[in-house]
């Protein structure tokens, strides 16, 4: 099976992105999964074990939370880039995991300037969370937020860090004792007990890490193709997204420079996933929600429940004011359309194509706006199943008209579409 990917030779030196342009949950693991036949590397620019990315290969289904997608393909080397931040027992935890499974884990490298979320970062964002109240963000409680607050205050620890144990020893004594006075009642692990634990951890990973940068640029310069995962979506951006109902990190294209240690001109393509619907987890502005028997309809359907938290999903109509936002973000060359039959056996389906507050026409910038009404267009939907479908020409024509719109809406040319959760169920 080819894909339009880079050439060989023009290429050279170039990598490919992948990124969710919605609120995350796209489905990107499984279209990860399916380019990275074509690639030599894959690399995770950012996120944490906040992140599940479902793959199903025949009988094989595993969620990843911090391994990149490429893993069922043996011949993919695995690499956890600087911008990522990781939790050393989730990692080991799921490296065992694959390992049960027959997976090589040897091919996974994870760069030295990745920071490293400890049980102190994981009190303090249900700490915050509790705090929050009413206005709580939603997010998974597993210390993300806190990690990257730790990183940009400059109290972060790294895994460069792990090779020197006083040091280390003097920072998570340092950090600790912070987190005891700001959480006075949270129980927490000693510096001692965390110390050895993370030493325990550090030695098992050694053989995995890797000076990141010079890693990623030898792979490119020796003309391996490199392709680049995204964590949650475009519209979970920190800087981008719905704040502050957003992650703790850059999820969008630009993201995967500063994750990585790559310059601009190392970028190639850029592939946007989209689910044939929104969804969203938590809280957080959603125009296209569905508050009725058709979002409950989806979610069933779509089996739309969390991969790392299990929570359910909202579900709503596409949008296409928020695609085309994340376009512009992203600087997009093709759309993956996932989860497309889900929509089967819809009588009318509905597109969000226009944003109007007070009267006239906004932006993707007035999403939260509790005046907001959104202009929805509908179609008829198709009755027959669509999993055996393999070409784009071939789905029933409801089918086609509604993907066509998508296209047209978003001004990006739709290169695949699912239409069932196994690796092959894809039609092009």
């Amino acid at each position: 099976m080819r894909f339009q990917t880079n050439g060989p030779h023009d290429d050279v030196g170039k990598a490919d992105i992948i990124v969710g342009i919605q609120w995350g949950d796209e489905g990107k693991g499984r279209i990860v999964d399916l380019y990275a036949q074509e690639y030599d590397v894959v690399a995770r620019f950012g996120g944490g074990d906040n992140a599940g990315h479902q793959i199903k290969v025949g009988e094989t289904d595993i969620a990843l939370r911090i391994v990149p997608s490429g893993v069922l393909n043996p011949h993919v080397a695995l690499f956890i880039g600087g911008g990522t931040v990781v939790s050393l027992t989730g990692l080991l935890d799921e490296l065992d995991r694959l390992a049960a499974i027959g997976i090589d884990i040897s091919r996974v490298k994870i760069s030295d300037r990745a920071h490293l979320v400890f049980p102190y970062h994981a009190a303090a964002d249900r700490s915050n969370e509790r705090a929050r109240g009413s206005r709580a963000i939603g997010t998974t409680g597993r210390g993300i937020g806190p990690a990257y607050g730790d990183k940009v205050a400059r109290t972060g620890i790294t895994f460069a860090d792990l090779a020197h144990p006083e040091s280390l020893a003097e920072k998570l004594r340092v950090n600790l004792a912070a987190r005891h006075a700001s959480m006075p009642d949270e129980a927490l692990p000693s510096a001692q007990e965390l110390l050895d634990s993370t030493l325990a951890a550090a030695q098992r990973l050694a053989a995995h890490v890797v000076d990141g940068v010079d890693y990623l640029h030898r792979r490119l310069e020796a003309g391996d193709r490199v392709l680049i995962e995204g964590a949650q979506g475009s519209l979970l951006d920190i800087g981008f997204g719905t704040y502050p109902y957003v992650t703790s990190s850059h999820t969008i294209a630009g993201g995967a420079c500063t994750g990585l240690g790559l310059g601009p001109t190392a970028i190639g393509r850029v592939i946007g996933v989209v689910k044939a619907y929104c969804t969203r987890v938590g809280a957080g502005p959603f125009p296209s929600e569905l508050h009725d028997e058709r979002g409950e309809r989806l979610r069933a359907a779509g089996g739309e429940f969390g991969t790392v938290t299990g929570r359910p999903r909202r579900c709503g109509w596409f949008d296409a004011v928020a695609g085309r936002y994340a376009v512009r973000l992203n600087g997009l060359t093709a759309l993956a359309i996932t989860k497309l039959d889900v929509l089967s056996g819809m009588g009318r389906i509905g597109i969000v194509t226009g944003y109007r507050e007070r009267g006239r026409d906004v932006g993707f910038a007035a999403a939260g706006s509790p005046d907001l009404e959104v202009v929805v267009e509908e179609f008829e939907g198709w009755k027959e199943p669509i999993g055996d479908v393999r070409s784009i020409a071939d789905l029933p024509e409801a089918a086609r008209r509604y993907v066509a719109r998508i296209e047209e809406l978003l001004a990006v040319p739709v290169e695949l579409v699912s239409v069932g959760r196994e690796r092959s169920q894809l039609a092009r």
